[in-house]
């Protein structure tokens, strides 16, 4: 059987949890502590063909929060499978100085999540407001009565250009605006339709200041439709971990949108 990894924490301060308290799996699997390195790892064993469905994402979530009360937490992303539990043991112990660390990283601290994406018709327009010789062209075309299909063709393809630098620049200001309220960055990996996917690890005092930045970036920025996610377990500053996903498809991670 192989095993569930939720988290891990300082043995020290990982006592037990509630005899309820239920992993994922249906019906729920009976979660356990395993130690070494004076490291705990919260665990169950892993049911066969683990996907996120609701329910296992929320009994993730409620394992971390449970772990989370009154101690820092180093989250394992959902469906995060090790072979069996001396597998977890072993890299608890080779890996003992590096998690102490992230430990005393993260102690306080949450992620945000932030992502990104253009408001079309809008930035259209700024592309448009920005570049001379895009709306020269297209007030040619205009007073042409459309113009030739090599000028349509020709427009729309220096119109595209101008979106996708704009793409790379707006991305850019977000993470300038958000960055000096973060501890830490992570950039997660490119998703379709976002321009910036970008988490940051935030100061739980500095929280509400961080989402007010978020507002003010979204004033600043009204060509852009930005989404902040959080307060998050720090997902993305744990690497690495003591177990790889189950599978591509178990999702970002248990607080994911």
């Amino acid at each position: 059987m192989s095993t569930y990894v939720y988290g891990i924490t300082a043995a020290s301060d990982m006592s037990s949890l509630p005899e309820e308290l239920g992993g994922v799996g249906e019906p729920a699997r009976p979660v356990r502590v395993l130690t070494a390195g004076g490291l705990a790892a919260v665990v169950s064993d892993a049911p066969e063909g683990l996907r996120p469905k609701r329910r296992d994402l929320l009994a993730h979530q409620a394992v971390l929060s449970e772990m989370g009360t009154g101690r820092c937490v180093l989250p394992m992303r959902f469906g995060s499978v090790a072979p069996d539990d001396e597998a977890v043991t072993s890299v608890l112990a080779e890996r003992a100085e590096h998690y102490r660390e992230r430990l005393e990283a993260l102690e306080g601290r949450v992620e945000y999540n932030v992502k990104g994406s253009h408001v079309e018709d809008a930035v259209l327009h700024r592309v448009m407001a920005e570049n001379p010789e895009i709306r020269g062209m297209a007030e040619a075309n205009r007073r042409a009565g459309g113009g030739s299909y090599e000028d349509k063709i020709r427009l729309g393809e220096m119109v595209a250009a101008a979106v996708q630098a704009r793409e790379a620049e707006d991305a850019r200001e977000v993470v300038h605006a958000l960055e000096p309220l973060a501890a830490a960055v992570s950039d997660g990996p490119p998703s379709t339709g976002w321009l910036v996917n970008t988490s940051f690890l935030v100061d739980r005092e500095a929280a509400e200041e961080f989402v007010t930045a978020v507002e003010r970036a979204r004033k600043d920025l009204p060509h852009l439709d930005l989404r902040v996610n959080g307060p998050l377990p720090p997902y993305s500053f744990v690497e690495p971990g003591p177990a790889e996903p189950a599978s591509t498809t178990a999702g970002a991670d248990a607080g994911a949108e």
